[in-house]
């Protein structure tokens, strides 16, 4: 499927099997979706310009790479992106950010917003927006519009899991958002949700199920 980047990386694969058990505490799920997330953050990021600076080592002078401009804005879908944000905010602690409020309405299962709040400056930043899931795809291609709406021109998603229907909905709606994804798994069941998957992620995060 084009314009998906999956990441196999055998440590972010290993902790992804840690995270689907279904006896892992709500503790040791916060802390993987945390690590996950900032080894993501590495392959999600690897395409940040940089410039040469001068600067001096303890031995001499020399020309090394440094961000150009850091402008980055990572955009969480509330409430589970916050459980990504954490760990990328870890890598790069300097990055502006964004949430976005959205939830799926049970019976028609149709994103409803509730908040939005973003930089200013939202139109001259590399926004990567999070969610641990994107499942039926409806709600990530909400907040990507909300976004574009904002002005933001350069767009990555990232999630944890996804699913052949969430891809499609996803990019019949933006085709050019590329997505990066730990999975993508087999499918969506009767509720919406991924299967075999690793459960409501915003459950597992915060205890409330």
């Amino acid at each position: 499927m084009s314009n998906v980047h999956v990441i196999d990386h055998p440590l972010v694969q290993h902790k992804l099997t840690l995270l689907r058990r279904k006896e892992v505490s709500t503790a040791e799920f916060r802390g993987l979706v945390r690590e996950v997330s900032l080894l993501m953050a590495y392959e999600v990021l690897r395409d940040l310009p940089t410039e040469l600076v001068t600067i001096e080592t303890p031995l001499e002078q020399m020309q090394a790479p440094l961000l150009l401009g850091k402008k980055l804005c990572f955009v969480s879908i509330l409430r589970a992106g916050n459980g990504i944000l954490d760990g990328m905010l870890d890598l790069v602690p300097s990055a502006r950010v964004g949430h976005v409020g959205l939830y799926r309405d049970p019976a028609t299962l149709v994103p409803v917003e509730y908040y939005l709040k973003l930089p200013d400056d939202v139109s001259q930043r590399l926004v990567v927006v999070v969610d641990p899931m994107l499942a039926t795809g409806h709600s990530a291609a909400a907040a990507v519009s909300r976004l574009k709406q904002a002005g933001a021109t350069q767009i990555k998603f990232v999630c944890l899991l996804t699913v052949p229907e969430g891809l499609r909905v996803f990019h019949d709606n933006h085709p050019d958002v590329p997505v990066y994804t730990a999975s993508i798994d087999r499918q969506l069941d009767d509720h919406g949700y991924i299967r075999p998957g690793l459960g409501d992620a915003g459950d597992r995060l915060y205890g409330t199920k």
